[in-house]
């Protein structure tokens, strides 16, 4: 069966977007496509039609295949908790937190599980296209490597790698990759591709020609700076350190950024929105004072990250934010932080205890081993239809209950509002995906909404991307190497 892998020199040289592209471009072309990544690590995760857990980035990828997603699209998902350790999710469920030496010890035993899932999504396709994980180059993580080399020998699918030439020194990472790499694993380098390349391409010309030289690997082609790519949800909060909201318009939202901020996606509509100035309010920054609403984004770690809002000074930005009659938003583990407590008897998240929350909203919560995984739909009770999911730990009760949100399909309701109607919150991600849901959100802000469905956006992105990559990659060379000649 055909399969190709595309490994990098380096975490956020594009890989994610560039195997979405070419799952696109292949299922443009008439073929059964699927996406696979053995091992990832982040804290955006989408649920499964099932009630799994994958990465955000597999389930875009199963987008551009159009095709759902499934669990076994990403087999190892681990979500980082703290600076050394991290939730590990298999197959869609959670197994427990590890630390990070501990696993680095122990992983080699889940390549059974990936090969598992890797022969299954081969078995129903005509074509994988594996995405690895960080760097081969990082040779003190390779033994029992599942996500990258160990993978590729594993499951004999050959490789390109990836250098990012918009961050410099991408002779020295392609070339220095071929120097470290054993010779066993250099060998199933079948070629390499240069991505983010801003300018007059015949410019690097030389140094495409000098990698070749120097590791003689073939030369599979160069991406300009995907310009789309900006309109696809990101996998890393690396993308969220590069600041920036937009100009002043008529209505002013803003989200802090959590130490363990999760599914930050979900307020990737909000940018496409002409009145709204979107932005993320980075750690030693203060709540600007002038916003129209405040979001409290998801997180990993709902506890460490209150802590974390306390010690930054938020709890005093939105106290005062309050105040002045400013509205709040919380959604998921920022939802829980907008009530009186929040309990962790079983040490879900580290040791167990409770702390008190914002106070915002009357209800408590208390986090649970038990993890609510699963698609939801309905309106909210203001008006407007969403489609969401929900991806978290935890219960929450109280009387803010009686005021919920979001009526589900199913006609229960979901999340609260106080009764002033100025803070609200819920465990839906997604919930500004729906441009009508959008619409009522932002009309009771005084902005207008220009419509439309963040899935829709997405779709065209991936088409427009697809067709650069066509463009601009040996796709002959690409096919040949993957086993697809005469089924493209």
């Amino acid at each position: 069966m055909a399969a190709l892998m595309i490994q990098g020199c380096g975490s956020d040289v594009g890989k994610s977007v560039l195997v979405a592209g070419l799952c696109r471009l292949f299922a443009n072309r008439g073929l059964t496509v699927r996406p696979f990544k053995p091992q990832n690590m982040s804290n955006n995760a989408a649920v499964t039609a099932d009630g799994g857990e994958i990465g955000r980035a597999q389930a875009l990828q199963a987008m551009a295949c159009r095709t759902p997603p499934t669990v076994d699209m990403n087999p190892v998902l681990l979500k980082p908790q703290s600076d050394v350790g991290a939730q590990l999710v298999i197959r869609g469920e959670m197994a427990g937190t590890w630390k990070a030496r501990a696993y680095q010890e122990r992983k080699a035993a889940l390549l059974d599980v990936v090969l598992e899932s890797y022969r299954r999504l081969e078995a129903q396709s005509d074509l994988v296209i594996v995405e690895g994980a960080g760097s081969p180059a990082e040779t003190n993580l390779r033994a029992g490597d599942i996500a990258n080399m160990g993978f590729a020998r594993a499951a004999n699918v050959p490789v390109v790698l990836v250098g990012d030439i918009d961050r410099g020194h991408v002779i020295a990472a392609l070339v220095g990759a071929h120097a470290v790499l054993d010779p066993e694993d250099r060998a199933m380098v079948a070629g390499f591709l240069i991505n983010k390349f801003r300018g007059d391409p015949s410019l690097f010309a030389d140094g495409r020609a000098e990698i070749v030289r120097r590791t003689g690997w073939p030369d599979l082609g160069m991406a300009p700076w995907l310009a789309a790519a900006a309109r696809l949800p990101a996998e890393d909060a690396v993308v969220l350190e590069r600041g920036g909201g937009t100009a002043r318009r008529r209505v002013k939202i803003i989200a802090p950024m959590f130490s363990r901020i999760a599914n930050f996606d979900d307020f990737d509509p909000l940018k496409a929105e002409p009145e709204v100035e979107f932005g993320f309010v980075p750690p030693g920054s203060p709540l600007p004072g002038d916003a129209d609403l405040v979001i409290l984004p998801g997180t990993k770690a709902t506890i460490a990250d209150l802590a974390f809002l306390r010690a930054q000074g938020w709890d005093i930005d939105l106290a005062a934010h309050v105040r002045r009659g400013g509205r709040v938003l919380g959604v998921c583990g920022g939802f829980q932080m907008l009530g009186r407590t929040i309990a962790d008897p079983e040490g879900v998240e580290g040791a167990p205890g409770s702390v008190e929350g914002l106070g915002l909203l009357e209800m408590s919560t208390v986090l649970t081993g038990e993890k609510t995984l699963r698609p939801t739909a309905g309106r909210l009770v203001r008006g407007g239809a969403f489609a969401g999911y929900e991806i978290h730990v935890g219960r929450s009760q109280g009387p803010a209950f009686s005021r919920p949100l979001l009526i589900r399909e199913d006609g229960a309701g979901e999340g609260a509002i106080s009764a002033d109607g100025r803070i609200a919150g819920a465990y839906v991600h997604g919930l500004f995906d729906r441009g009508e849901a959008r619409a009522a959100i932002l009309a009771e802000l005084g902005a207008a909404s220009v419509g439309g469905e963040q899935t829709d956006r997405v779709d065209r992105a991936l088409d427009e991307i697809a067709e650069v990559l066509d463009k601009h990659f040996d796709l002959d060379r690409i096919v040949a190497i993957a086993g697809l000649e005469g089924r493209s």
